[in-house]
This record gives C-alpha cells, structure tokens and sequence, in this order.
C-alpha cells in the first residue's frame, strides 16, 4: 500500500506546489504539507489549533510566518501568471 500511495502522493503534493506558489524544491514541499495540516486542521478542529497555538506559542508565531509566507509566494505566483498570459484576440 506505502508504494502504491506515495508516489502519486508525492506528485499531487509537488502539482499543489507548483500551482500554489511556483516552487517545487523538497523544502518548499514540507512547508506546504506542514501549511496544508495546520489550515486542515484549523478549520475543521478549531478548538484543537487553539489549544496548540496556546500550548507553543513559538511554534504558532512560527506557523504565521509561514502561512505569511506562502500567501505571499502565491500572490506573487498569481501576479506572474497574470502577467505571463498572452493577450486574447
């Protein structure tokens, strides 16, 4: 099952990447599995994010600079698309 999941994963999670901020390097990938869960889990528990971000308020202050982060990557990446298209006729 691990083999038959992962790789069509991995190439989901890598297509969300490239379609969300333009960046399919490994390190950009964790961080938008890492954003992905939290903002899952954000809003369909909000009580347990809340917990969480009172019980690591390091590990919340660093969970906003990266949904700050990839909302600006994804602005930017939204801006060079538009920006790229060729006029229409």
């Amino acid at each position: 099952m691990k083999n038959e999941l992962e790789q069509p994963f991995e190439a989901l999670v890598e297509k969300f990447a490239e379609l969300l901020v333009g960046d399919t390097s490994p390190e950009m990938i964790e961080k938008i599995k890492i954003w992905s869960v939290y903002n899952h889990i954000h809003k369909s528990m909000p009580a347990l994010a809340s917990h969480w971000n009172q019980s690591h308020p390091e590990a919340r202050a660093e969970m906003r600079r990266l949904f700050e982060e990839i909302r600006d990557l994804n602005q930017e990446h939204k801006a060079r698309s538009k920006n790229e298209q060729p006029a229409q006729p």
